[in-house]
């Protein structure tokens, strides 16, 4: 791995803020793309502003920064425009600057950099409308297996990583029939269980139990954003994105650290 630390500050500077733009165009692009989707139009043709349908022209089209300097209006008609298209090119952009932080240059960044740009999609539709395309998921295992080569033991990784992935996402779909049969409702939605399997394949079955720990938490914290009860629902896709960008940066460090106090306790005795 080329850790950033290598490189001269202002090319690492450039180089994230690189990284952070080109996040934030993808966030822009998937999240018009979602947008029109859900209103059934057509994906094709230039932006425009959703009030009153002025034509967006190049320094309306930044990501982030033309949200900042029209203060959140638009330059024709003065209307406020949601905060969703500055949160979701700010999501997608902080995924890649912090992807690129973390990993450095090496095969591993650029596969991540596809797998959270899936994810933060993933994550969109399930806040929008608490459905999410079967597409993304295929598309994070076809990344999973375009990069598999990329690492040791690839064949050993292709078949931990699809029996963690069954693993917990069958444990997870008996635990929500058991609770869809108590509470009378659909208590676990079936792209939180297919992104289980897809996670599985990518981060195995140690990193995954601190993933669904992490995500629980997570969860409990958007179920009060969201006021949520049990007669509520609420997103769960995004806690699980937050888990597994946490586990991807952190997980090997914290599941070594958390075994090396059993070895402490042995050589005590």
């Amino acid at each position: 791995m080329l850790s950033l630390k290598f490189f001269p500050l202002p090319a690492a500077i450039g180089l994230l803020l690189l990284a952070f733009m080109t996040g934030a165009c993808f966030g822009s692009f998937i999240n018009c793309i979602q947008l029109r989707v859900k209103d059934k139009k057509s994906v094709l043709g230039r932006s425009e502003c959703p009030n009153c349908g002025h034509r967006l022209g190049f320094f309306e089209l930044i990501p982030v920064f033309s949200y900042l300097f029209l203060r959140g209006k638009c330059k024709n008609c003065r209307e406020k425009i949601s905060p969703r298209y500055f949160l979701a090119e700010l999501c997608f952009g902080l995924a890649w600057a912090l992807t690129v932080a973390f990993f450095g240059w090496q095969w591993l960044t650029l596969e991540y950099l596809v797998l959270f740009t899936v994810l933060c999609a993933e994550a969109l539709w399930d806040l929008d409308i608490f459905k999410v395309p079967d597409t993304l998921h295929i598309l994070a295992i076809l990344n999973f297996l375009i990069f598999l080569p990329t690492h040791p033991e690839p064949l050993k990784r292709l078949l931990w990583g699809a029996l963690a992935g069954l693993i917990y996402a069958l444990a997870i779909l008996v635990l929500s029939l058991i609770m869809d049969k108590v509470y009378k409702k659909e208590s676990i939605g079936g792209a939180d269980i297919k992104l289980l399997f897809v996670l599985g394949l990518y981060f195995g079955w140690k990193s995954m139990l601190l993933l669904l720990i992490l995500s629980c938490f997570i969860g409990l914290l958007l179920a009060a954003v969201f006021k949520a009860g049990l007669q509520k629902t609420f997103p769960f896709i995004p806690a699980l994105v937050v888990s597994a960008f946490i586990c991807a940066v952190w997980a090997e460090r914290f599941i070594g650290w958390y075994m090396s106090l059993f070895d402490l306790g042995a050589h005590t005795h």
